[in-house]
């Protein structure tokens, strides 16, 4: 059941995260600030066809407070995403000296995905601490006998 939700959610998370994407990269072109300040200025010239009246005023008041409830889960997606695909590059190149080149794009996988990934470099880096730990305990035990036995 676990692997059947899992699918669905992917499914959804990943048209969310595809949908939420393109819309912010949409909103921060410049045609579309061209497109609101049009819209805003229509909406100011129409004010005295309509003797400012207060359904005038409530256009735009319900308008504007629409797009920016909608865009702020919207941005936030694509930001959220973005971050924790960062976070994971640079864990990798922390980790080693040179990094995989299939962490490049990740931006584009699901919010789950990237987590998937952040959990797997932090294993691998877990293991190789581990591994480079025992390697100097080793090389500390190896000395001292070297040292006992020249003494």
């Amino acid at each position: 059941m676990r692997d059947r939700r899992k699918k669905t959610e992917g499914g959804t998370a990943r048209f969310f995260g595809e949908f939420a994407t393109r819309t912010s990269q949409a909103a921060g072109r410049a045609s579309t600030f061209v497109l609101a300040a049009l819209v805003v200025i229509i909406w100011a010239v129409t004010g005295p066809l309509f003797g400012y009246s207060d359904t005038w005023q409530l256009v735009i008041n319900t308008g504007t407070t629409i797009v920016t409830f909608l865009m702020v889960f919207l941005i936030q997606n694509s930001q959220n995403r973005d971050s924790a695909a960062m976070q994971v590059k640079l864990d990798e190149l922390i980790r080693v000296g040179t990094a995989r080149n299939s962490l490049v794009g990740i931006e584009h996988l699901t919010d789950e995905e990237i987590e998937d990934l952040r959990e797997k470099c932090e294993s691998r880096a877990k293991a190789e601490k581990t591994a480079n730990e025992r390697v100097k305990t080793t090389g500390r035990r190896a000395r001292r006998a070297a040292e006992q036995a020249a003494s």
